[in-house]
């Protein structure tokens, strides 16, 4: 089936969630990469880095603009292409391009995909749904199909593929909506939230900014990423960028580290899809203990220093 994966642009290379979306495609197609087109809006370096997981055909439309200008482009080359299938991440971007694009195409849209899906006259994938309190099996017998795939749940297949990029002097309208400023949702040379592998967390529990060190010094031993609850950053503790949650930046990272975070219920809609959870808390009736693979009941300020030194010891040994 003729696939188009949206690639998502930030600083000329694809995203780790757009080479996932790509992987999750060229896996579709049983491995036939050349079922397989990226797309990319805007400058970018080289091949943007998609050769990494196998893409062969890329085209790199040079400007860019707001989702429903991209959209529109988007769905002039499904048109032109005869493609069946359009994939992005279920990221930032994924979610404004993706839905314009399936009512323009006339296409069925499952969003949120977490699991590969099956393909036999009609696609059944599976998705969360309640915040990934439960799964849901969907069904749909379009011949179109838009699909947005949740991070790091189906990871990065890594291959070799030389990629042949198509420039095209994209030629898109004005958009309606003009960016004025872009604010990261990571610390200059850190790791981006929704990319990070390891988040280390941390909650009130923490008793001020002054105290954060422990946090931001664990993440550096750890290559993670800092983030923090609502009540942190509302108070100021901490930027809004490392808000995570339900209200905030949703995470899936293989490891997640809450330290002073209680648990609660828009705190855990946000991380309760990472793939291992571990709480610090001194309270032994937080409710975060309920959702963690591995639980420390215990003062922040003496467990930390000591996960600490473990992480240093590990690191001086490789």
């Amino acid at each position: 089936m003729k696939t188009l994966v949206l690639i998502d642009n930030h600083g000329g290379k694809a995203t780790k969630a757009s080479l996932e979306a790509i992987s999750y495609a060229i896996a579709m197609n049983a491995g036939n990469v050349s079922e397989v087109t990226g797309i990319v809006f805007g400058k970018i370096e080289g091949d943007a880095n998609t050769g990494v997981c196998g893409l062969t055909q890329l085209v790199n439309v040079s400007s860019t603009s707001d989702s429903a200008a991209i959209a529109h482009w988007v769905v002039q080359y499904l048109k032109e292409s005869a493609s069946t299938l359009f994939i992005s991440s279920h990221d930032n971007t994924g979610k404004e391009v993706a839905p314009r694009v399936a009512i323009a195409w006339e296409a069925a849209m499952i969003s949120g995909v977490t699991q590969m899906a099956s393909v036999n006259g009609s696609y059944t994938v599976k998705k969360n749904v309640f915040s990934g309190k439960a799964i849901s099996e969907v069904v749909t017998n379009d011949n179109k199909v838009v699909m947005t795939i949740l991070p790091n749940s189906f990871g990065v297949k890594k291959q070799d593929g030389a990629v042949a990029i198509q420039a095209v002097e994209g030629s898109l309208s004005e958009g309606k909506v003009k960016l004025s400023e872009v604010k990261g949702n990571h610390a200059e040379g850190g790791i981006p939230l929704p990319e990070a592998d390891i988040v280390v967390s941390g909650g009130r529990g923490m008793k001020g900014p002054e105290h954060w060190s422990p946090i931001e010094e664990l993440a550096k031993e750890l290559g993670a990423a800092t983030a923090c609850s609502r009540p942190v950053s509302d108070i100021g503790w901490r930027p809004h960028h490392e808000h995570v949650g339900q209200t905030g930046i949703a995470v899936r990272p293989n490891l997640y580290i809450a330290v002073g975070i209680s648990g609660a219920i828009q705190h855990l809609a946000g991380v309760n899809g990472s793939k291992v959870i571990v709480v610090i808390n001194k309270d032994p009736e937080a409710p975060f203990f309920k959702a963690a693979d591995y639980g420390i009941v215990g003062d922040a300020f003496e467990v930390l220093p000591k996960i600490i030194d473990a992480a240093k010891a590990y690191n001086a040994s490789k």
